[in-house]
Formats: C-alpha cells, sequence, structure tokens
C-alpha cells in the first residue's frame, strides 16, 4: 500500500521552528496497530490521520491522532497541521475545516487575522486532590508556587527562567498519575502575557515542541490570573513556537501559523 505523507511545522512562520506533525491522508481508516505503527516510524510528537465525510457527518472530516506509543484524545499542532494541508495545499481558498474526533467531539479550524486558529475545549485547571510523590523533584528545579490539574498537571512557577532552567528526570515522570505536566510561568518578554513547557515521557513525547491541547488548560487559568479573554504564548522548548489565545465561554481560541517541510510516500 502507499500512502501520501507530509511533514508540517506547526505553531511557527517558518521550517525548522514550532512543532513537527506528520499528517497521512487516507480514504478510510486503517487498522489500528497500522496507525499505531506508522507513527511510531515516524517518531514525532504526533501524527494525524484523517479521512472524508461518512454519510451523516455533517461535511466534518474524520480525524485521529498518535504519538509514537499511544492514540491520544486531542492533539493542537497535528490539527494545526492537517487544516494547514487542507486549506493551503489539498483544497486552497477554503477558509474554515470542521473534524469529528472520537474523544474531543467537532473541533473547528479557521483562517483569522491571518493565523489558523484551533476551536477547541476549555479544560480549566483545579486544585488536585492528590499530588503524585516525587513530582516536584523529578522536574529538576526550584519549588513551585502552585500545583494544578485537569488532563495534566499544571505546575507553576513564579518566573520565564525557573521554567527554562527545569531538567526533569524523564524516567521519574514516566510515573505520574496524570497524561502529562505542564509547566508556566508569566512572560519575560514584551507582548508575551505567559510561557510553558510540555513533559510526556509515558506517552512517547518526553518534551513536546510546542502544544496545543496544554493550552486547554493553560488559557482559562491565565486568563482568570491576569484578567483578560485575550492572550499571547509561548512555549519555550528548544524549537519554541508562538500562539495567540483567547478564552471563549467553555471554548479557547488558540491560533497559529505553520509551514510545510517535507512531502512524500509511505509504503506498508
Amino acid at each position: 500500500m502507499r500512502l501520501p505523507i507530509y511533514q508540517i511545522d506547526a505553531f511557527t512562520d517558518a521550517v525548522f521552528g514550532g512543532n513537527p506533525a506528520a499528517v497521512v491522508p487516507l480514504e478510510a481508516w486503517l487498522p489500528d496497530a497500522a496507525m499505531q505503527a506508522i507513527a511510531a516510524e515516524n517518531n514525532l510528537s504526533e501524527t494525524a490521520f484523517f479521512v472524508p465525510p461518512g454519510a451523516g457527518d455533517d461535511g466534518a472530516w474524520g480525524l485521529r491522532w498518535f504519538t509514537p506509543a499511544v492514540e491520544v484524545d486531542l492533539c493542537g499542532h497535528a490539527t494545526l497541521a492537517t487544516a494547514h494541508l487542507m486549506m493551503n495545499i489539498l483544497h486552497p481558498g477554503t477558509d474554515r475545516v470542521v473534524f469529528r474526533t472520537r474523544k474531543a467531539g467537532l473541533l473547528a479550524v479557521g483562517r483569522l487575522d491571518g493565523l489558523l486558529t484551533l476551536d477547541f475545549p476549555s479544560r480549566p485547571p483545579q486544585i488536585p486532590e492528590t499530588v503524585h510523590d516525587g513530582l516536584v523533584a523529578a522536574l529538576g528545579g526550584a519549588a513551585p508556587t502552585a500545583i494544578l490539574a485537569a488532563r495534566d498537571y499544571l505546575v507553576v512557577y513564579d518566573d520565564a527562567a525557573a521554567v527554562r532552567a527545569l531538567t526533569p528526570d524523564m524516567a521519574a515522570l514516566m510515573d505520574i498519575d496524570r497524561f502529562a505536566v505542564i509547566v508556566t510561568a508569566p512572560g519575560d518578554e514584551p507582548g508575551v502575557d505567559f510561557v510553558s513547557r510540555f513533559f510526556a515521557p509515558a506517552k512517547g513525547v518526553p518534551e513536546d515542541p510546542v502544544t496545543g491541547s496544554a493550552h486547554c488548560t493553560l488559557i482559562p487559568y491565565w486568563a482568570r490570573r491576569l484578567g483578560t479573554d485575550r492572550l499571547s504564548a509561548r512555549q519555550v522548548s528548544r524549537r519554541g513556537g508562538a500562539l495567540t489565545c483567547r478564552l471563549d465561554g467553555d471554548r479557547v481560541r488558540i491560533g497559529g501559523q505553520a509551514a510545510l517541510f517535507l512531502e512524500g510516500h509511505i509504503h506498508i
């Protein structure tokens, strides 16, 4: 079988930045094991697979995401990459695309002010009943000011320098009792409201370069803390990425750019 594949850098305006995602258009779903094997072979944070709308889907394309280790419930950068492929390469001139997902419902992406903007669920963090023993030590840095949680832990620090200086013990983070760990602090550059990093080694992603789904939790947290529903964010991984954010009720809008790096075919 010969399948097209694209690699697109998301949340950046140029290649070699942001978060690279593989995107594989399909006519129909492959067996789960085959999609997981392709994602493992790609060895990127996520590989997205999408299929055309079926009867009764109201024009929504099917979309699924896999890390090298597992299928995930929600992925921002690979959704942005898929929308970039569809709206700029496969169906140029399209201004909006809707995806039907298995675990996150309907997700839309549209053009807004020169960006592709994701319409995602808000996941506000709460104080957890318990915190995994050794979490703070595993992050390898200063003591945080707060630990909250939604799907992921949200660990808050006083300043961006502390977030940048973290040297996580990935083996220790493999054992945490949440999907992943988000770390965050106020921004330290003009026009940046907050910074973050994201670690999910147990899911095959030691440090994710730019994580759209993490901002489902970061946006409601910082909107409440800063008293504004419009925010600018930067993920301070080695590659780094910029995100334009807005809280809209129980939804978040996450805007960014993307750049095509590679296109070709895979053979299975």
